[in-house]
Protein backbone atom coordinates (compact mmCIF):
# COMPACT_ATOMS: atom_id res chain seq x y z
CA UNK A 1 0.00 0.00 0.00
CA UNK A 2 1.07 3.68 -1.23
CA UNK A 3 -0.32 6.22 0.72
CA UNK A 4 0.95 9.66 0.12
CA UNK A 5 -0.26 11.14 3.03
CA UNK A 6 -2.66 11.78 5.18
CA UNK A 7 -1.51 15.15 7.06
CA UNK A 8 -3.18 18.26 6.40
CA UNK A 9 -1.34 20.65 3.86
CA UNK A 10 -0.66 23.05 6.77
CA UNK A 11 1.29 20.67 8.60
CA UNK A 12 2.55 18.76 5.13
CA UNK A 13 2.59 21.19 2.20
CA UNK A 14 5.34 19.08 0.31
CA UNK A 15 3.04 15.66 0.61
CA UNK A 16 2.18 15.64 -3.46
CA UNK A 17 6.24 15.69 -3.87
CA UNK A 18 5.80 11.95 -2.09
CA UNK A 19 3.27 10.64 -4.54
CA UNK A 20 5.70 8.08 -5.78
CA UNK A 21 7.58 6.64 -3.34
CA UNK A 22 9.95 7.26 -0.90
CA UNK A 23 13.78 6.28 -2.82
CA UNK A 24 15.43 8.96 -5.05
CA UNK A 25 17.77 7.42 -7.64
CA UNK A 26 18.92 8.68 -10.90
CA UNK A 27 17.12 12.38 -10.45
CA UNK A 28 13.47 10.59 -9.82
CA UNK A 29 11.33 9.46 -6.92
CA UNK A 30 10.43 5.79 -7.05
CA UNK A 31 8.84 2.71 -5.06
CA UNK A 32 10.82 0.51 -2.74
CA UNK A 33 10.99 -3.04 -4.18
CA UNK A 34 11.28 -5.13 -0.74
CA UNK A 35 7.47 -5.59 -0.89
CA UNK A 36 7.04 -4.44 2.87
CA UNK A 37 6.06 -0.93 3.69
CA UNK A 38 6.91 1.08 6.36
CA UNK A 39 5.08 4.45 7.92
CA UNK A 40 5.96 7.56 9.00
CA UNK A 41 4.18 8.26 12.48
CA UNK A 42 3.67 11.67 13.55
CA UNK A 43 4.80 11.58 17.30
CA UNK A 44 2.89 14.29 18.74
CA UNK A 45 -0.13 12.84 17.73
CA UNK A 46 0.56 9.04 16.93
CA UNK A 47 -1.24 9.06 13.61
CA UNK A 48 0.40 7.73 10.31
CA UNK A 49 0.76 10.46 8.14
CA UNK A 50 3.13 8.37 5.58
CA UNK A 51 2.97 4.93 4.05
CA UNK A 52 5.97 3.76 1.70
CA UNK A 53 7.64 0.88 -0.02
CA UNK A 54 11.18 0.04 1.83
CA UNK A 55 14.03 -0.34 -0.31
CA UNK A 56 15.38 -3.65 -1.19
CA UNK A 57 18.93 -4.96 -2.12
CA UNK A 58 17.84 -4.33 -5.43
CA UNK A 59 16.97 -0.75 -4.98
CA UNK A 60 20.11 -0.53 -3.34
CA UNK A 61 21.88 -1.55 -6.38
CA UNK A 62 20.49 0.73 -8.81
CA UNK A 63 21.49 3.93 -6.67
CA UNK A 64 24.68 2.82 -5.95
CA UNK A 65 24.95 2.45 -10.31
CA UNK A 66 23.09 5.53 -10.39
CA UNK A 67 26.32 7.15 -8.53
CA UNK A 68 29.00 4.86 -10.34
CA UNK A 69 27.40 5.79 -13.54
CA UNK A 70 27.77 10.19 -12.70
CA UNK A 71 30.86 9.46 -10.81
CA UNK A 72 33.75 10.20 -13.50
CA UNK A 73 31.44 13.89 -14.69
CA UNK A 74 31.05 15.04 -11.46
CA UNK A 75 34.75 14.45 -10.11
CA UNK A 76 35.97 15.78 -13.52
CA UNK A 77 34.35 19.07 -13.19
CA UNK A 78 35.90 22.17 -12.16
CA UNK A 79 35.69 23.31 -9.01
CA UNK A 80 33.91 26.54 -9.62
CA UNK A 81 31.28 24.35 -11.77
CA UNK A 82 30.72 22.09 -8.31
CA UNK A 83 30.47 25.39 -6.70
CA UNK A 84 28.25 27.05 -8.50
CA UNK A 85 25.74 24.17 -8.63
CA UNK A 86 25.66 24.32 -4.96
CA UNK A 87 25.08 27.69 -4.49
CA UNK A 88 22.52 27.26 -6.89
CA UNK A 89 21.53 24.69 -4.25
CA UNK A 90 21.34 26.80 -1.39
CA UNK A 91 19.14 29.26 -3.23
CA UNK A 92 16.54 26.55 -3.78
CA UNK A 93 16.54 25.48 -0.38
CA UNK A 94 15.88 28.95 1.07
CA UNK A 95 12.97 29.11 -1.28
CA UNK A 96 11.71 26.28 -0.15
CA UNK A 97 12.70 26.70 3.94
CA UNK A 98 8.91 26.92 4.99
CA UNK A 99 8.50 23.38 3.25
CA UNK A 100 11.13 21.81 5.27
CA UNK A 101 10.97 23.11 8.47
CA UNK A 102 7.25 21.71 8.68
CA UNK A 103 8.14 18.38 7.06
CA UNK A 104 10.89 18.32 9.65
CA UNK A 105 8.67 18.80 12.77
CA UNK A 106 5.69 16.83 11.05
CA UNK A 107 8.23 13.46 11.05
CA UNK A 108 10.61 14.48 14.02
CA UNK A 109 7.88 16.14 16.26
CA UNK A 110 10.41 19.17 16.76
CA UNK A 111 8.59 22.83 17.50
CA UNK A 112 8.23 24.90 14.60
CA UNK A 113 10.56 27.17 16.14
CA UNK A 114 13.76 24.49 16.26
CA UNK A 115 13.04 23.78 12.96
CA UNK A 116 12.88 27.52 11.43
CA UNK A 117 15.54 28.93 13.33
CA UNK A 118 17.90 26.35 13.74
CA UNK A 119 17.55 22.95 11.38
CA UNK A 120 16.99 24.77 8.13
CA UNK A 121 19.19 27.98 8.31
CA UNK A 122 21.76 25.69 9.70
CA UNK A 123 21.47 23.18 7.12
CA UNK A 124 21.29 26.30 4.50
CA UNK A 125 24.27 27.65 5.91
CA UNK A 126 25.90 24.40 5.48
CA UNK A 127 25.02 24.23 1.42
CA UNK A 128 26.74 27.76 1.16
CA UNK A 129 30.40 26.89 3.07
CA UNK A 130 30.66 23.91 1.17
CA UNK A 131 29.70 26.18 -2.17
CA UNK A 132 32.97 28.03 -1.85
CA UNK A 133 35.14 25.06 0.10
CA UNK A 134 34.59 23.72 -3.35
CA UNK A 135 36.92 25.89 -4.72
CA UNK A 136 39.81 25.48 -1.96
CA UNK A 137 40.34 22.02 -2.25
CA UNK A 138 44.04 22.10 -1.98
CA UNK A 139 47.25 20.23 -1.12
CA UNK A 140 50.64 20.96 -0.34
CA UNK A 141 52.52 23.56 -2.28
CA UNK A 142 54.97 22.69 -4.94
CA UNK A 143 58.75 21.85 -3.56
CA UNK A 144 61.88 20.00 -4.12
CA UNK A 145 62.28 18.00 -1.37
CA UNK A 146 64.34 15.99 -2.18
CA UNK A 147 66.56 18.52 -4.46
CA UNK A 148 66.31 16.50 -7.50
CA UNK A 149 62.52 16.49 -7.73
CA UNK A 150 59.21 18.59 -7.25
CA UNK A 151 56.52 17.37 -5.23
CA UNK A 152 53.12 18.27 -5.02
CA UNK A 153 49.86 16.59 -3.24
CA UNK A 154 46.67 16.56 -5.16
CA UNK A 155 43.20 15.64 -3.38
CA UNK A 156 41.17 13.40 -5.32
CA UNK A 157 37.90 12.26 -4.43
CA UNK A 158 37.27 8.73 -3.26
CA UNK A 159 34.22 7.57 -5.80
CA UNK A 160 30.72 5.95 -4.60
CA UNK A 161 30.17 7.12 -1.08
CA UNK A 162 27.58 5.40 1.29
CA UNK A 163 25.92 6.86 3.68
CA UNK A 164 23.72 6.32 7.07
CA UNK A 165 21.94 9.35 8.67
CA UNK A 166 20.19 9.07 12.03
CA UNK A 167 16.63 10.30 12.93
CA UNK A 168 17.03 13.01 15.05
CA UNK A 169 18.53 15.75 13.03
CA UNK A 170 17.32 13.83 9.28
CA UNK A 171 17.50 17.26 7.51
CA UNK A 172 21.11 18.24 9.00
CA UNK A 173 22.94 14.83 8.80
CA UNK A 174 21.94 14.40 5.60
CA UNK A 175 23.26 18.00 4.69
CA UNK A 176 26.57 17.02 6.49
CA UNK A 177 26.70 13.82 4.80
CA UNK A 178 26.36 14.86 1.49
CA UNK A 179 27.79 18.08 1.29
CA UNK A 180 31.36 17.60 1.55
CA UNK A 181 30.97 14.53 -0.48
CA UNK A 182 29.71 16.07 -3.39
CA UNK A 183 31.77 19.50 -2.90
CA UNK A 184 34.42 17.20 -3.03
CA UNK A 185 34.11 15.61 -6.22
CA UNK A 186 32.41 11.98 -5.01
CA UNK A 187 28.90 11.16 -5.60
CA UNK A 188 26.47 9.87 -2.87
CA UNK A 189 23.76 7.38 -2.24
CA UNK A 190 22.58 8.11 0.82
CA UNK A 191 20.10 6.05 3.54
CA UNK A 192 18.34 7.71 5.95
CA UNK A 193 16.33 6.66 9.23
CA UNK A 194 13.22 4.95 7.93
CA UNK A 195 11.24 6.84 11.12
CA UNK A 196 12.37 10.28 9.38
CA UNK A 197 12.91 9.85 5.09
CA UNK A 198 11.04 13.03 4.11
CA UNK A 199 13.33 15.81 4.21
CA UNK A 200 16.20 14.15 3.15
CA UNK A 201 14.03 13.25 0.16
CA UNK A 202 13.14 16.91 -0.11
CA UNK A 203 16.88 17.84 0.26
CA UNK A 204 17.80 15.58 -2.69
CA UNK A 205 14.97 16.72 -5.26
CA UNK A 206 16.20 20.38 -4.33
CA UNK A 207 19.73 19.15 -5.58
CA UNK A 208 17.93 17.81 -8.44
CA UNK A 209 16.05 21.29 -9.21
CA UNK A 210 19.20 23.31 -8.92
CA UNK A 211 21.00 21.49 -11.77
CA UNK A 212 23.39 19.07 -9.78
CA UNK A 213 23.15 15.82 -12.50
CA UNK A 214 21.32 13.11 -11.83
CA UNK A 215 23.24 10.17 -10.22
CA UNK A 216 25.36 12.37 -7.95
CA UNK A 217 22.77 12.50 -4.97
CA UNK A 218 21.15 9.33 -4.57
CA UNK A 219 18.37 8.12 -1.30
CA UNK A 220 17.54 4.73 -0.20
CA UNK A 221 14.67 4.60 1.98
CA UNK A 222 14.75 1.12 3.63
CA UNK A 223 16.21 -1.21 7.09
CA UNK A 224 19.37 -1.22 8.20
CA UNK A 225 19.58 -4.46 8.42
CA UNK A 226 18.34 -4.84 4.63
CA UNK A 227 18.68 -1.73 2.59
CA UNK A 228 21.83 -0.42 5.09
CA UNK A 229 23.80 -3.65 5.63
CA UNK A 230 24.10 -3.97 1.58
CA UNK A 231 25.11 -0.23 1.07
CA UNK A 232 28.00 -0.42 3.43
CA UNK A 233 29.31 -3.59 1.97
CA UNK A 234 28.28 -3.03 -1.38
CA UNK A 235 31.54 -4.02 -3.27
CA UNK A 236 31.05 -0.16 -5.46
CA UNK A 237 30.84 1.76 -2.96
CA UNK A 238 34.49 3.43 -1.83
CA UNK A 239 33.95 4.69 0.88
CA UNK A 240 30.84 4.48 4.37
CA UNK A 241 29.93 7.45 6.61
CA UNK A 242 27.42 6.49 9.67
CA UNK A 243 26.18 8.58 12.35
CA UNK A 244 24.30 6.90 15.03
CA UNK A 245 24.57 4.61 17.90
CA UNK A 246 28.11 3.12 19.18
CA UNK A 247 26.38 -0.45 18.97
CA UNK A 248 25.87 0.13 15.42
CA UNK A 249 28.60 1.76 14.55
CA UNK A 250 30.93 -1.56 15.42
CA UNK A 251 28.40 -3.14 13.03
CA UNK A 252 28.92 -0.72 10.52
CA UNK A 253 32.82 -1.02 11.29
CA UNK A 254 32.89 -4.44 10.49
CA UNK A 255 31.34 -4.25 7.41
CA UNK A 256 33.40 -2.06 6.16
CA UNK A 257 36.66 -3.32 7.28
CA UNK A 258 35.84 -6.65 5.50
CA UNK A 259 36.02 -4.68 2.42
CA UNK A 260 38.67 -2.41 2.93
CA UNK A 261 36.94 0.68 2.62
CA UNK A 262 37.35 4.78 3.73
CA UNK A 263 35.31 4.54 7.17
CA UNK A 264 34.18 7.60 8.73
CA UNK A 265 31.76 7.07 12.27
CA UNK A 266 30.11 9.85 14.23
CA UNK A 267 29.02 7.67 17.66
CA UNK A 268 27.06 8.31 20.63
CA UNK A 269 27.67 10.92 23.52
CA UNK A 270 27.09 11.40 27.10
CA UNK A 271 28.60 15.33 27.59
CA UNK A 272 29.98 16.43 30.73
CA UNK A 273 28.54 20.22 31.74
CA UNK A 274 31.37 21.43 34.52
CA UNK A 275 30.53 24.08 36.66
CA UNK A 276 33.09 25.27 38.61
CA UNK A 277 32.76 27.46 42.28
CA UNK A 278 33.28 30.96 40.23
CA UNK A 279 31.21 30.00 37.37
CA UNK A 280 28.17 32.71 36.75
CA UNK A 281 25.04 30.43 38.25
CA UNK A 282 22.19 31.87 36.38
CA UNK A 283 24.20 31.54 33.02
CA UNK A 284 24.95 27.89 34.32
CA UNK A 285 21.47 27.45 34.71
CA UNK A 286 20.27 28.76 31.83
CA UNK A 287 23.05 26.66 29.47
CA UNK A 288 22.42 23.60 31.29
CA UNK A 289 18.20 23.39 30.79
CA UNK A 290 19.05 24.29 27.23
CA UNK A 291 21.77 22.39 26.25
CA UNK A 292 19.99 18.89 27.84
CA UNK A 293 16.72 19.72 26.49
CA UNK A 294 17.16 20.80 22.56
CA UNK A 295 15.84 18.56 20.51
CA UNK A 296 13.85 16.91 23.78
CA UNK A 297 17.29 15.52 24.52
CA UNK A 298 17.60 13.65 21.31
CA UNK A 299 21.35 14.89 20.83
CA UNK A 300 24.39 13.04 20.98
CA UNK A 301 26.09 16.78 22.22
CA UNK A 302 23.24 17.18 24.87
CA UNK A 303 24.51 17.87 28.50
CA UNK A 304 23.79 14.95 30.15
CA UNK A 305 26.06 15.00 33.09
CA UNK A 306 26.22 17.91 35.41
CA UNK A 307 29.70 17.89 37.85
CA UNK A 308 28.83 20.79 39.78
CA UNK A 309 31.28 22.05 42.57
CA UNK A 310 30.07 21.86 45.79
CA UNK A 311 29.38 25.08 46.22
CA UNK A 312 27.34 25.69 43.82
CA UNK A 313 25.61 22.26 44.20
CA UNK A 314 22.02 22.79 45.63
CA UNK A 315 21.61 26.21 44.49
CA UNK A 316 22.30 24.71 40.82
CA UNK A 317 20.12 21.83 41.42
CA UNK A 318 17.23 23.89 43.00
CA UNK A 319 17.79 26.64 39.90
CA UNK A 320 17.84 24.29 36.92
CA UNK A 321 14.49 22.11 38.39
CA UNK A 322 12.92 24.79 38.94
CA UNK A 323 13.89 26.19 35.27
CA UNK A 324 12.66 22.71 33.98
CA UNK A 325 9.48 23.20 34.87
CA UNK A 326 8.43 26.26 33.34
CA UNK A 327 9.52 24.70 29.79
CA UNK A 328 5.99 24.42 27.76
CA UNK A 329 5.65 21.14 26.19
CA UNK A 330 3.12 21.01 23.03
CA UNK A 331 2.06 20.86 19.55
CA UNK A 332 5.10 21.20 17.74
CA UNK A 333 3.30 23.69 15.26
CA UNK A 334 2.01 25.92 18.02
CA UNK A 335 3.48 29.30 18.70
CA UNK A 336 3.78 28.20 22.23
CA UNK A 337 5.20 25.24 22.19
CA UNK A 338 9.11 24.79 24.16
CA UNK A 339 9.30 20.94 23.91
CA UNK A 340 8.06 18.50 21.26
CA UNK A 341 7.39 15.03 21.72
CA UNK A 342 10.63 11.71 21.34
CA UNK A 343 10.88 10.21 18.40
CA UNK A 344 8.19 7.17 19.18
CA UNK A 345 6.36 6.07 22.00
CA UNK A 346 8.50 2.80 22.33
CA UNK A 347 11.16 5.15 22.75
CA UNK A 348 9.86 7.49 25.08
CA UNK A 349 8.98 4.28 26.68
CA UNK A 350 12.78 3.52 26.72
CA UNK A 351 14.02 6.43 27.92
CA UNK A 352 11.18 6.17 30.96
CA UNK A 353 12.60 3.20 32.02
CA UNK A 354 15.70 4.67 32.36
CA UNK A 355 14.24 7.12 35.04
CA UNK A 356 12.15 4.72 36.78
CA UNK A 357 14.88 2.35 37.36
CA UNK A 358 17.00 5.20 38.69
CA UNK A 359 14.63 5.98 41.31
CA UNK A 360 15.96 2.73 43.52
CA UNK A 361 19.14 5.16 43.58
CA UNK A 362 19.08 8.36 42.91
CA UNK A 363 16.36 11.39 43.25
CA UNK A 364 14.02 12.46 40.81
CA UNK A 365 13.72 16.06 41.50
CA UNK A 366 11.43 16.95 38.58
CA UNK A 367 9.98 15.86 35.72
CA UNK A 368 10.20 12.18 35.23
CA UNK A 369 7.01 10.61 34.07
CA UNK A 370 4.62 11.57 30.84
CA UNK A 371 2.00 14.03 30.86
CA UNK A 372 -1.58 13.11 30.68
CA UNK A 373 -4.59 15.51 29.04
CA UNK A 374 -4.31 15.94 25.03
CA UNK A 375 -0.93 15.39 24.85
CA UNK A 376 -1.30 11.28 26.10
CA UNK A 377 -1.29 10.36 22.72
CA UNK A 378 1.74 11.78 21.69
CA UNK A 379 5.24 10.48 22.90
CA UNK A 380 5.76 13.01 25.25
CA UNK A 381 7.88 13.07 28.65
CA UNK A 382 8.38 15.93 30.79
CA UNK A 383 11.77 17.37 31.40
CA UNK A 384 13.47 15.65 34.38
CA UNK A 385 16.66 16.55 36.74
CA UNK A 386 18.13 13.26 38.53
CA UNK A 387 20.31 14.31 41.69
CA UNK A 388 22.71 12.07 44.03
CA UNK A 389 23.15 9.08 41.63
CA UNK A 390 26.83 7.55 41.86
CA UNK A 391 29.32 8.12 39.42
CA UNK A 392 28.69 4.12 38.20
CA UNK A 393 25.17 4.27 37.91
CA UNK A 394 23.42 3.23 34.24
CA UNK A 395 21.64 6.90 34.19
CA UNK A 396 25.20 8.65 34.43
CA UNK A 397 27.19 6.04 32.40
CA UNK A 398 24.62 4.91 29.19
CA UNK A 399 23.29 7.15 26.68
CA UNK A 400 19.86 8.00 27.49
CA UNK A 401 18.81 10.20 24.84
CA UNK A 402 15.98 12.59 26.35
CA UNK A 403 15.42 15.12 28.14
CA UNK A 404 17.21 13.95 31.22
CA UNK A 405 20.10 15.65 33.03
CA UNK A 406 21.97 14.30 35.77
CA UNK A 407 23.65 16.15 38.20
CA UNK A 408 26.66 14.91 40.74
CA UNK A 409 29.20 17.33 43.04
CA UNK A 410 32.62 17.33 42.87
CA UNK A 411 34.97 19.25 45.29
CA UNK A 412 38.48 20.16 43.55
CA UNK A 413 39.25 20.98 40.12
CA UNK A 414 41.14 17.75 39.45
CA UNK A 415 38.01 15.63 40.31
CA UNK A 416 35.90 17.69 38.33
CA UNK A 417 37.93 17.16 35.08
CA UNK A 418 38.35 13.10 35.78
CA UNK A 419 34.83 13.00 36.44
CA UNK A 420 34.03 14.75 33.14
CA UNK A 421 36.47 11.90 31.26
CA UNK A 422 35.32 8.91 33.01
CA UNK A 423 33.31 7.54 30.40
CA UNK A 424 33.77 5.53 27.00
CA UNK A 425 32.38 8.69 25.15
CA UNK A 426 34.16 11.75 23.70
CA UNK A 427 31.59 14.04 21.45
CA UNK A 428 31.17 17.07 23.04
CA UNK A 429 31.77 18.78 26.81
CA UNK A 430 31.44 22.49 28.29
CA UNK A 431 33.04 23.70 31.03
CA UNK A 432 31.84 27.07 33.17
CA UNK A 433 33.74 29.55 34.73
CA UNK A 434 35.27 33.03 34.74
CA UNK A 435 38.60 32.27 35.58
CA UNK A 436 40.33 32.07 31.96
CA UNK A 437 43.41 29.57 33.58
CA UNK A 438 40.29 26.77 35.12
CA UNK A 439 38.77 27.24 31.53
CA UNK A 440 41.93 26.95 29.22
CA UNK A 441 42.81 24.21 31.64
CA UNK A 442 39.21 22.21 30.76
CA UNK A 443 39.97 23.10 27.22
CA UNK A 444 43.41 20.78 27.19
CA UNK A 445 42.68 18.57 29.40
CA UNK A 446 38.78 17.28 29.09
CA UNK A 447 38.79 14.53 26.24
CA UNK A 448 36.20 15.41 23.96
CA UNK A 449 36.22 16.62 20.04
CA UNK A 450 34.16 19.75 21.17
CA UNK A 451 34.26 21.69 24.39
CA UNK A 452 32.44 24.43 24.65
CA UNK A 453 33.20 27.38 27.25
CA UNK A 454 30.37 28.81 29.15
CA UNK A 455 28.15 27.95 26.68
CA UNK A 456 26.44 24.23 25.42
CA UNK A 457 25.38 23.01 22.10
CA UNK A 458 26.21 25.88 19.01
CA UNK A 459 27.42 24.64 16.11
CA UNK A 460 29.04 26.52 13.08
CA UNK A 461 29.53 25.07 9.48
CA UNK A 462 33.30 26.30 9.67
CA UNK A 463 34.05 23.97 12.11
CA UNK A 464 34.80 20.54 12.59
CA UNK A 465 32.24 17.98 14.73
CA UNK A 466 33.40 14.82 15.69
CA UNK A 467 35.07 12.45 18.34
CA UNK A 468 36.98 10.95 20.16
CA UNK A 469 36.96 7.23 21.39
CA UNK A 470 34.08 5.61 21.29
CA UNK A 471 32.53 8.68 19.83
CA UNK A 472 33.90 7.64 16.64
CA UNK A 473 36.39 9.00 14.58
CA UNK A 474 36.50 11.93 11.58
CA UNK A 475 34.87 15.24 11.18
CA UNK A 476 31.62 16.84 9.78
CA UNK A 477 31.66 20.03 8.38
CA UNK A 478 34.46 22.57 7.98
CA UNK A 479 37.34 21.99 5.75
CA UNK A 480 38.83 18.97 8.12
CA UNK A 481 35.68 17.41 6.78
CA UNK A 482 37.27 16.97 3.04
CA UNK A 483 40.34 14.71 4.85
CA UNK A 484 37.13 12.05 5.17
CA UNK A 485 35.97 12.39 1.34
CA UNK A 486 39.15 12.81 -0.10
CA UNK A 487 42.05 10.62 -1.50
CA UNK A 488 45.76 12.27 -1.16
CA UNK A 489 48.05 11.63 -3.92
CA UNK A 490 51.62 13.05 -3.79
CA UNK A 491 52.91 13.52 -7.33
CA UNK A 492 56.93 13.69 -8.03
CA UNK A 493 58.68 15.00 -11.02
CA UNK A 494 62.08 14.55 -11.73
CA UNK A 495 64.06 17.28 -13.00
CA UNK A 496 67.54 16.14 -13.64
CA UNK A 497 67.21 14.21 -16.99
CA UNK A 498 70.28 12.08 -15.99
CA UNK A 499 69.47 8.58 -17.27
CA UNK A 500 71.24 6.75 -14.36
CA UNK A 501 70.21 8.03 -10.99
CA UNK A 502 73.07 7.88 -7.86
CA UNK A 503 70.52 5.71 -6.08
CA UNK A 504 70.70 2.91 -8.38
CA UNK A 505 73.94 1.39 -7.66
CA UNK A 506 71.90 0.00 -4.70
CA UNK A 507 69.98 -1.84 -7.05
CA UNK A 508 73.06 -2.09 -9.82
CA UNK A 509 76.32 -1.55 -10.80
CA UNK A 510 78.88 0.40 -8.78
CA UNK A 511 78.63 4.02 -8.23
Amino acid sequence: MHNPGNATPERFPAQDRFAQGAQFVEGRVTKGSSGRTHAVVDPATGAEVYTYELAGADDVDAAVAAAREAFPAWAGATPGERSDALHRFAAVVADRAEEFARAESLQCGKPLKLTREFDVPGTIDNIAYFAGAARSLQGQSAGEYSGDHTSYVRREPIGVVGSVAPWNYPLQMAAWKILPAIAAGNTIVLKPAELTPLTSLLFAQAATDAGIPDGVVNIVTGTGKEAGEHLVGHPDVAMTSFTGSTAVGKRVAEITTAGVKRLHLELGGKAPFVVFDDADLDAAVNGAVAGALINTGQDCTAATRAYVQRPLYEDFVERTAALMETVRLGDPFAPGTDLGPLISHAHRDRVAGFVDRARAYARVVTGGDAPLGELMNGAYYRPTLIADAAQDSEVVRSEIFGPVLVVLPFDTDDEGIALANDTPYGLAASAWSRDVYRTGRATREIKAGCVWINDHIPIISEMPHGGYRASGFGKDMSAYSFEEYTQIKHVMFDNTAVVRKDWHRTVFGDR
